[in-house]
């Protein structure tokens, strides 16, 4: 694996075996009084964010710095970015800066992919417009496998603003090459032109979906991608797709609620439905930092022939 650009890109063999390296991350820092790891010193992560981030960004730095990498973390925002400089310039600038790997999230869908032409090192795709976040789809299933066992077979239902989200469209690629069954929920005007090719079912009334799954895995509403009106409200939208105590009570037993953050809570989940027992939330974050040690380990010792 040289990049991570898409979670179209994995097949079986390589999403399990970042999977299970996650799991050997965590197994290895478990009882450590100092939870780094040695496996990356002396190369260095680039962090290119020219996107708002809190999540995604700490946890990459957090990453990186417990394989003792060198991070280096650059907001467009005060940067000569502002001042009008290319996105060429700026990976060649880092690039001469000597960056082993840049993890760039961007508002253009593609630039990740595009600056693979411009750098040495790997990139990891940190989420691109709306086209991709395959980290986010990585972690989400370690979060599924490490609660309920397994993922094939499973049906999960993603719900919510599908036609903005990036980590729908990496979590739908994903949970089909792990073979599990996922349904979208949304209102017709936030299901994507041409999802009748992806392999999905479409459905439009979620308290019919709820009784037949095992992880519902709610979306952000996304209003700042939004240049029109969607649904009536926010009240009406939340009446329809929220999830709420008493649609909770209609998932079965063993079924999971996740949220990729950040949440709008009382308009997409209630508060005391992500606050639950059955809520893996926390979890997803906790296990980005090992799935994304995880990426960064592979992606760099293949290019330098195998970890310290």
């Amino acid at each position: 694996m040289e990049h991570l650009l898409s979670a179209a890109d994995l097949d079986l063999e390589s999403a399990t075996l970042i999977l299970d390296t996650a799991k050997e991350m965590d197994a290895a820092m478990s009882g450590r009084e100092v939870r780094k790891l040695p496996t990356l010193r002396g190369r260095t992560v680039v962090n290119l964010f020219f996107e708002d981030s809190t999540r995604t960004r700490v946890s990459f730095e957090a990453a990186a710095k417990r394989l003792s990498a060198d991070v280096v973390t650059f907001s467009a925002k005060g940067s000569s970015v502002s001042k009008g400089e290319s996105l060429k310039d700026t990976a060649l600038t880092l690039q001469a800066m000597g960056a082993d790997a840049v993890v760039v999230r961007h508002s253009a869908a593609g630039a990740a992919n595009r600056l693979t032409g411009w750098l040495d090192g790997s990139v990891v795709n940190a989420g691109d417009g709306t086209h991709e976040h395959p980290t986010q789809a990585l972690l989400d299933a370690y979060t599924i496998r490490q609660r309920l066992g397994r993922l094939e077979g499973l049906r999960v239902a993603v719900v919510g603003d599908i036609l903005h989200s990036r980590v729908a469209r990496s979590n739908v690629a994903l949970l089909n090459t792990f073979g599990a069954k996922v349904t979208l929920v949304a209102p017709p005007t936030l299901v994507p032109v041409g999802v009748g090719s992806w392999p999905v079912e479409v459905a439009y009334d979620f308290d019919a979906v709820l009784p037949h799954t095992d992880v519902v895995m709610m979306l952000r509403v996304q209003a700042e991608r939004m240049n029109a009106s969607f649904f009536p409200s926010a009240r009406e939208y939340s009446r329809r797709y929220g999830l709420d105590g008493a649609r909770l009570a209609r998932l079965p037993d063993e079924a999971i609620v996740m949220h990729p953050g950040p949440m709008n809570r009382g308009m997409e989940i209630a508060a005391s439905v992500a606050d639950s027992p059955r809520s893996v939330i926390v979890d997803q974050v906790a296990n980005g930092v090992l799935v994304r040690m995880a990426v960064l380990y592979l992606l760099l010792s293949g290019h330098k022939g195998g970890a310290a």
